[in-house]
This record gives C-alpha cells, structure tokens and sequence, in this order.
C-alpha cells in the first residue's frame, strides 16, 4: 500500500471517528465475540469506538519503553519497540497518538517505514497509520511528547513536599496513554512490556512493573511486565522518593518527609491483601506496593498493576479513609486481571471493585464499618442520579454506557462504580454469599488477563450461577440494572446502626439544640460525613458559625470533611471560611474535591467571579485531568 493510500485511509478513519467514532460498539456487541490476550491470534475484539488502533488485525504483543525523562523541557524523548501479532497479514498497523511528535519509524529488518498522521479529532488525537509486510514482526517508533501532553504532569520542586526535587507522574486512563505512547489505547488490548527510563541522578523512577527499592546513581532504571496489561495502566513517575516494607509482599514509597506518615497510615495492606487472597485467589502480580503522589494527583487512586499511585488526601492520621487502599487493591483482580473491553463496559471494572473493596473493609474493620460506607454510597449514587437527570442525561445512568463520540471520561461517575456495586449485591442476595464467591472466584480465574464485555459477562453469569434459572433470572432484574436508568425497584436498601444515631443528632440540631450538645463522642470520618450530608442545604448562617466555633471544622486536617464542610459554607457565604478554601482549592488536585467545591462557588454570579479568580492561581497546579473539567465548571 503506497502512501497516498495511507493517507486516504486515515482520512476515513477520521472522519468516521467524527461521525461515530469508526463504529458503534452496540453492533459489534451483536456479533458473537470472544476473549483475546496479547499471545491469542484467534479470537476477536469488540471494535473499540475510542481508539483508531486495528487489534484484530494486528496486535502488539509486547512493547519495550527506551526513554529520556527531561525535566528542563517537560518532555520525554526515545523510542518504543512494539512486537505484533499480524493475525490477517495486514499492511497497515494503526496506532492511537495524541499530542506526539513522530520523528521516525523503523522496522525490524532496518528499513524506515513509510507512516502517516491522520487528521486530529477532538479528544482522541491523530490516528497513525504505519506500513509493514506480513514478515514485519517489530517496528520501533522514534518520537517525543508534547510539554502539554495530557497524560504527564511535571511538578516544580516547590510542588513538592521536599522542595528539593521536581517530580513526574503519568496518569493513563481512560485514553490518555497516547499522549506519551504510541499505541492501541483501548482497554481490550492487552500486552506484556520492559522498560529502560533514564532520569537525573537522585532521583527514583518507578513503573507499573517490576521496581526497584533504592535510588540507582546512574539515574538509569530498567523494568519487566511479564503479565499482559491494558494501555491505561501503562505508568511513570520519578523523583525523590523512599521505600519502607509493610510486609510480606506490599510496601509504600513516598517522598522523605511524607514516608512516615504513610507507613503508618498503610499498617494494615498485607492484611488487605490476604483478606483479597482469601476471597477470590491468589494476588497474580507479585508485588503490591503504593506510591503516594504530590497533591495535584487528580485521583484518589490509580490501579496501576504493582503500583498503586494515591492521593496524599487520604494521610488522614487516623486510617480512616484506607478504604481507598482497599479499593485499588482489589482492581488487581477486577480490572486489571478481567478487564473491561470497551469503555462502554466500564462498570464491569468498578462496579466488581467497589463490592470488593466493601468484601475486604468488612473482613478487616467489621460489618458496622462496612455498612456505613454502604450506605454513604447508596446516597452517593441517588445524588448522581437525580444530578444527570435533572440534566437530561437519563441514558448515563444505565450501567451499559453509550459514549460513542464522547470522551470516556464522561463515565467516569458513581454510576459505574456504586449502581455496579449495588447490581451485585442484588445477585448475591438473591443466590447467598457463599455461592456468589464461589462463582466470582471462577469467574477471576477463569478470566485472568482477558477483556469482558457487558453481553459475554451476563452469559458467564447465566451458565456459571443463575443456570437457566427463569424465576432467579427474574428476581435479579438484570436488564433492568444494565440497560435501564435509575435504580430498579429491588435496588438494595442500605441499613446502619451507627448512622441511625448520626440521623438523631441531625434532627436536634436542625430543631434548635446548640453545637456543643450534639453527642459527637468517638465519630469517624463516616459519621461526619452523613452529618454533614444530611444537613446540606438546610443551614443558616448562624447555624454554620456555631458547627465552626465548637468543632473546628473549617481546619480539620481530614479532607473528606473539608470538602463537603466547605460546600456548606459556600451555601450560606460564611466569609470567615473563605480563605482556607482557597488554601484548599490552591493546594489540592484531587478532582472529586474540586469539581463540588467549584459548582458551589459557580451558582451565584459573586461566587463564580472569586471562584475564576483563584482557579488562576490553582491551575499550574493541576493536573489537566481536573483542570479541564473546572474550565468547563466556570465557563460563561
């Protein structure tokens, strides 16, 4: 194929990824489809609406990093070798870039591939269109990133808790890895891959691999992945950072100043880890370790495979809010091991997470614990349903997402993770525990480093639980959960002793009792937060000043209380509150605090002006993940 055909055929793919985004997932979930990993040349994908790349054609099966980190231009620079699986002796291999600049392209034998650039789509980048033979078995791109790519961000020393150091960290998902890799950025695919990252001397790269404990005076830092992963969970990050064990197989590294802090926040990972093996197999990746990132992290938690980077907002003091832990450390088997296929799928991937994690919270710290966080979450999603409706956007509170031509970060809400959750508590409520582990245990062992998809997971479900079963079918519900909007009406009904006498406090206050009567004694993060929660939109002004006075809530050192405290203040203008906001809205990334912080401040026109005017000062230090969605919060 010569290069004018190149070119027209990227052309295509362009304009039709415009249009619907090459195809709609929902035809291709009509085909009878079937697993495919990085060593299968059978079976086929689903074709992913969010990535240009050909998988079913030609696959990578392994790729290998050869990469610069420098820190003066914000740049990466190097090359990635891809070997391919050509399952239909294809000529053209497409790949997913973003934001890259492509300097070369070799093959195997030594000759310089002819490639083209497709026209760039909002969202998705450009596709890259390379010509291979059916004997090219490898092809090593020679590129570089943008300082702008979206998926890298580089920290100043001055971000830093040390000061000492800059700092690098990457965040992947959902399609962010081609604006630092040339790839097939879709879910579905999966490889194994090594890595050789050279950085400036004292400072410590790590990987969603295989990693070292120590600082290498070379700056020059090797790794191997030897199970398959997807793109998403492709991770970077570098600086000055430590390591300490926490047991057997887990350990945290963080920067210097922070590392005791998490050491002790963390104590209690190998337990979670062992709790997670008891349930549902054997942890597959090795090692489990986390890193705890600057603050301009804009998630709780990324599941990177043997890496989980965190937020610092969870160094609460006193381990109330290692749920998190608990949550990425449970992606290790759903997620990262039985993957979602498309982003369509997505609450394949959380919503198994989110039960999992409660499954772990409950065997370390008891049912009461358990079923406070159950309950939050219940009330969690209700907010997030009745939000996207009020909007018109019905559709999005099905569990099966239609986001074709969107961006899958549109996806990214509670539904997914909590109406999942909820799905499957359903099922097991309706077969019993036992039976229901049983058959999630086969389900991950059986599944392992494969891609599900919403069609393919309801017939396992069907053949390995419900067994043709028309009356538990029924009882189930489970069109209704996936492809209908809301909650169905046998949705769980979340009970918790501990939250009941919270509700008792809510209704003293709210009837005249003064702050300093409300029986507070030995609350958690939880309580708080139903608190707080349950009074929203109900508070005087007065009644704000009394909470502040007698608890201090405007300086708590927690900031899941903060973020739903500040939301309060906003509501009634409690002035006195305001500059600690904006020490917290300039200080903090995390996107599930900005975004309820920013919307607050955005419905009055006064809150909306100083909300602009600190998101100046905030925005060097976001990362585009949130920065993005609060440009859209404050657009006029």
């Amino acid at each position: 194929m010569n290069k004018k055909q190149i070119r027209n055929l990227s052309s295509i793919i362009a304009l039709s990824l415009v249009a619907v985004l090459v195809s709609c997932n929902k035809s291709s979930e009509n085909k009878s489809t079937d697993d495919l990993t990085a060593t299968d040349s059978t079976n086929m994908l689903a074709k992913d609406a969010h990535s240009f790349s050909n998988p079913n054609e030609i696959a990578i099966a392994h790729m290998h990093l050869d990469l610069d980190v420098s820190f003066e231009k914000k740049v990466l620079v190097g090359s990635v070798k891809l070997t391919l699986n050509n399952k239909t002796n294809s000529e053209i291999l497409h790949l997913d870039t973003r934001q890259l600049n492509i300097e070369k392209i070799l093959l195997d034998n030594g000759e310089e591939a002819k490639f083209e650039l497709g026209e760039d789509v909002e969202y998705f980048g450009r596709d890259l269109a390379i010509e291979v033979t059916e004997d090219t078995k490898a092809v090593t791109i020679y590129y570089s990133t943008n300082p702008k790519s979206e998926a890298l961000q580089w920290l100043s020393k001055e971000q830093t808790a040390g000061k000492k150091h800059p700092y690098l960290f990457s965040q992947s998902q959902a399609i962010l890895a081609r604006t630092w890799i040339p790839c097939q950025d879709s879910p579905g695919v999966k490889y194994t891959y090594s890595a050789t990252i050279k950085t400036d001397p004292g400072l410590l790269a790590l990987m969603s691999a295989t990693n070292g404990q120590k600082k290498d005076s070379s700056g020059v830092y090797n790794f191997e992945m030897n199970q398959p992963v997807s793109s998403y969970l492709m991770a970077l990050t570098v600086g000055d950072l430590e390591y300490e064990s926490l047991g057997r197989n887990c350990g945290v590294y963080a920067e210097p100043t922070m590392l005791e802090k998490c050491v002790w926040e963390f104590a209690d990972m190998q337990s979670m880890i062992d709790s997670a093996e008891a349930l549902y197999g054997k942890y597959a990746w090795g090692q489990y370790d986390v890193v705890v990132l600057p603050p301009s992290f804009p998630f709780g938690g990324m599941e990177n495979p043997r890496l989980t980077f965190a937020t610092p907002t969870i160094i609460a003091g006193d381990r109330s809010l290692v749920a998190l832990i608990a949550h990425e450390l449970a992606h290790s088997w759903s997620g990262n091991l039985v993957t979602n296929e498309t982003w369509n799928d997505f609450w394949l991937n959380e919503g198994f997470t989110v039960y999992f994690e409660q499954r772990i919270m409950e065997k370390i710290f008891g049912k009461p614990y358990e079923e406070m966080q159950t309950k939050l979450g219940m009330g969690d999603l209700k907010k997030t349903i009745a939000r996207l409706t009020k909007e018109g956007k019905a559709e999005d509170t099905h569990l099966y997402l239609e986001l074709d031509g969107r961006n899958p970060d549109d996806g990214l809400t509670d539904i997914a993770y909590e109406k999942g959750r909820f799905f499957l508590q359903t099922i097991e409520k309706a077969v019993g525990r036992e039976k229901f582990d049983i058959f999630l245990k086969k389900y991950f062992t059986e599944n392992a480093f494969k891609p599900m998809n919403t069609k393919r997971f309801l017939a396992y479900l069907d053949d390995n639980l419900l067994h043709g079963d028309s009356a538990l079918k029924a009882s189930i519900m489970a069109d209704s959960w996936i492809y209908g909007p809301g909650l169905p009406e046998n949705a769980p009904q979340p009970e918790s002793e501990e939250l009941q006498k919270v509700e008792t406090e809510i209704l003293r206050f709210m009837n005249g009792e003064m702050a300093k009567e409300l029986v507070t004694e030995n609350w958690t993060t939880h309580h708080w937060l139903y608190f707080l929660r349950g009074l929203d939109g109900k508070l005087s002004l007065e009644q704000v000043k009394d909470l502040d006075k007698v608890f201090n809530l405007t300086h708590s050192g927690n900031n899941e209380i903060l973020c739903d405290w500040y939301q309060q203040c906003i509501s009634v203008e409690y002035k006195d509150a305001y500059p600690s906001i904006e020490s917290f809205l300039t200080s903090v990334g995390r996107r599930k605090f900005l975004s309820p912080i920013y919307e607050k401040l955005a419905a009055t026109e006064d809150g909306k002006a100083w909300a602009k005017e600190v998101f100046v000062k905030a925005k060097p230090g976001y990362h585009a993940v949130s920065y993005n969605s609060i440009e859209s919060i404050l657009a006029d």
